[in-house]
C-alpha cells in the first residue's frame, strides 16, 4: 500500500486551498498505484492495439472498399484510426472503476475518513489519475498509429484541439465510471461495468459509415454520444468536414463529465456516512 502524506489538521469545513492539497496528495498516491501494478495500464493498451492490427491488416482491404474509403489499406487506415483512437481512451476510464471499487471494498476509505482531508479529493485523485494515464495510453496508440500507416494532414492547433477533446472525453467517462465503481460490490463487477462503454465507438462511425447500417442501427449510430467525437476527431486530424459535430461532441463530454460528477458523489457521500 503506498504511503499517503496527509495534511495537517484542519477545520471541519477545509478551505479550496487544502481540498486542491488533498487532492494532489490523492492523485500521488494513484500515480504510485499505477507505477507499482503496470499490468492494467498494458492490459488497457494491448486491446486496442490488437484492433488496429485486426481491422488494418485483417479486414482493411475488404471493409475500405464496401464503404467508398478507396481501394488501398492506407485510405481504410486513416479512415479507423480516430476510432481505434477513441476506443482506446474509453478503456483507459475502466481503470477509475477498479481503483475506486478497490477502495470502496478493501477499507482504506474507512481509513481516511478518520484523517483530516477532504472527501472530494480521494474521488478527484481517482479521476484525474485517470485522466494522466490516458494522456500516456494516447501517446502510445498514436505512435502505433503512425506505425502501421496513419498519415494524418493536422495542423499544431488541430493537433491541440484533438488531443484536448480527447482528454475532455477521458474527464467525463472517468466520473461516469468512478460511480459504476462504488455502486458495484466486488472489483471483478466494476471491471465489467464500463465494458460496453470500450465497444459503443464500433457501433457509430468508428469502422464503417453509419450509411452500410440497418435502420434501426444506423439511427442509434447517428444519434449516440460517440459518433460525433468520433466525426470531430476525424475532421481535426483528417480534414473532413466536421459541421455541428465539434459543438455536439463538446455538449456530449460536459453531460457525460456532470452527470459522472453528481452520480459519484452522490453514491459516495451515501455510502462514506454510513
Amino acid at each position: 500500500m503506498s504511503t499517503v502524506t496527509i495534511s495537517p489538521a484542519k477545520s471541519a469545513k477545509p478551505t479550496r486551498s487544502y481540498a486542491l492539497r488533498d487532492s494532489m496528495t490523492m492523485l500521488r498516491r494513484n500515480l504510485k498505484h499505477m507505477q507499482r501494478y503496470p499490468s492494467m495500464t498494458i492490459t488497457i493498451v494491448m486491446m486496442p492495439i490488437v484492433m488496429l492490427l485486426l481491422f488494418v491488416y485483417v479486414f482493411g482491404g475488404a471493409l475500405g472498399t464496401g464503404i467508398g474509403a478507396g481501394t488501398s489499406r492506407g485510405d481504410y487506415t486513416n479512415y479507423v484510426v480516430p476510432g481505434i483512437i477513441l476506443m482506446a481512451v474509453t478503456s483507459g476510464a475502466i481503470t477509475t472503476a477498479i481503483s475506486v471499487c478497490t477502495d470502496m471494498t478493501e477499507g482504506i476509505v474507512n481509513r481516511f475518513r478518520t484523517m483530516s482531508i477532504s472527501r472530494g479529493s480521494i474521488l478527484t485523485g481517482h479521476v484525474f489519475g485517470s485522466v494522466i494515464q490516458a494522456a500516456a495510453i494516447l501517446v502510445l496508440i498514436i505512435g502505433a498509429s503512425f506505425a502501421v500507416g496513419f498519415r494524418p494532414d493536422a495542423s499544431p492547433v488541430e493537433w491541440i484541439a484533438a488531443i484536448g477533446l480527447l482528454l475532455f472525453l477521458s474527464f467525463g467517462l472517468s466520473w461516469m465510471t468512478a460511480a459504476m465503481g462504488l455502486g458495484a460490490k466486488t472489483v471483478e463487477a466494476a471491471s465489467n461495468a464500463p465494458m460496453p462503454l470500450t465497444f459503443l465507438p464500433f457501433l457509430g462511425s468508428a469502422v464503417v459509415t453509419p450509411d452500410s447500417m440497418p435502420t434501426a442501427l444506423r439511427w442509434f449510430a447517428e444519434y449516440q454520444p460517440f459518433t460525433p467525437i468520433n466525426e470531430t476527431l476525424r475532421g481535426l486530424l483528417l480534414g473532413t468536414p466536421i459541421g455541428n459535430d465539434g459543438w455536439i461532441a463538446l455538449a456530449w463530454c460536459t453531460g457525460l463529465a456532470l452527470l459522472g460528477y453528481l452520480r459519484s458523489r452522490a453514491v459516495f457521500n451515501r455510502k462514506v456516512a454510513r
